[in-house]
């Protein structure tokens, strides 16, 4: 190789030059080396700093063009030379170039590079999850057996010795995602399970459509979290139990019902009321001058038949807001 690279080289540099390339990334693979090796090679050939991003296994690796390791949070400038390492430019191997045009050289560097790092991405990170409902099913259904449950969470891109939450929405099919610290918050009205290993999920499965009863649309008709996890619930978890779905409501759920029919403002000033550590942060939550707040409450007892600036009041309305969630079909 070292023979025809210089040959090369004698006719036209660039070939010359790319010959070099193609082995020395060849030897890189050879090596078994890891992803920040890769990246350190590109960016010594090329001269600038070289960036690997994958946005769906979470791995950022930035080094310069002498060879040190330096992250960076500045998104790539979309005029550098790249190439995609999977559908959808979630992953891509960026050179920091810019120059009009990439040159022969830095589109073989970026090449060579890019095949070396799915190899090694596919080897040590596993492939990028894919979304599909029947392995989904088939990890939460607690009947399957251990081995094809393991086998579907493999193929959802999940790390079997890591911990994992199954997510139950209000509106959409079960999903499954890794439980990590930094992980974003889910969007719309969900239940969360908690944290367990994968073959724990079918549990956390059953936990986050328990903690889904608890949700609400964070209406002033219906006010509440409209994300609720599991581990939050604690014994309260034990009224899905008592309360089932579509059953006639508690004597005070349905004077709540009946209360909120004809008080507007009733049902989300009860819920500040219970969700704040006083009344007046309950009526800085819902923007009222501490005076109209008690006005509002004195109106809601005569209403609701109990007294609710009392510990026991103030329990006895909380059980009765989240009886109403419960009780719904």
């Amino acid at each position: 190789m070292k023979e025809l690279a210089g040959r090369l080289t004698a006719l036209d540099p660039d070939a010359g030059a790319a010959v070099r390339v193609i082995a020395y990334f060849d030897r890189l693979s050879e090596s078994r080396a890891g992803l920040e090796a890769l990246v350190r090679g590109a960016a010594v050939l090329a001269g600038v700093p070289a960036r690997l991003v994958d946005a769906e296994r979470r791995v950022q690796v930035r080094v310069e063009a002498d060879g040190s390791r330096r992250d960076s949070v500045v998104p790539p400038d979309p005029a550098w030379p790249s190439t995609a390492l999977a559908p959808g430019g979630a992953t891509a191997l960026w050179l920091e170039r810019t120059a009009a045009a990439p040159s022969v050289v830095d589109a073989v560097i970026l090449e060579r590079a890019a095949g070396a790092v799915r190899i090694v991405l596919d080897r040590t990170r596993g492939r990028a999850p894919v979304d599909d409902p029947a392995l989904v099913e088939t990890v939460l259904d607690a009947t399957a057996p251990e081995a094809a449950r393991l086998h579907a969470a493999r193929g959802l891109g999940l790390d079997p010795a890591a911990p994992a939450r199954a997510l139950a929405p209000l509106d959409g099919r079960p999903r499954i995602v890794a439980a990590r610290p930094d992980a974003e918050p889910p969007s719309g009205r969900v239940g969360v399970g908690p944290a367990v290993p994968v073959l724990d999920l079918p549990r956390s499965w059953a936990d986050a459509r328990t903690a889904l009863r608890f949700t609400a649309d964070g209406t002033a008709q219906d006010p509440g979290l409209k994300v609720v996890y599991a581990d939050d619930l604690g014994g309260v978890a034990l009224l899905a139990d008592l309360v089932a779905p579509g059953a006639e409501p508690p004597p005070d759920v349905q004077a709540l019902e009946a209360a909120g029919a004809t008080t507007p403002w009733l049902l989300s000033t009860l819920h500040a009321v219970v969700s704040t550590v006083s009344l007046r942060a309950a009526a800085t939550e819902i923007n009222v001058h501490h005076s109209t707040l008690q006005d509002r409450l004195c109106h809601a007892e005569h209403l609701l038949g109990w007294p609710l600036r009392t510990p026991q009041g103030r329990l006895r309305l909380q059980l009765a807001l989240v009886m109403r969630h419960l009780v719904r079909p």
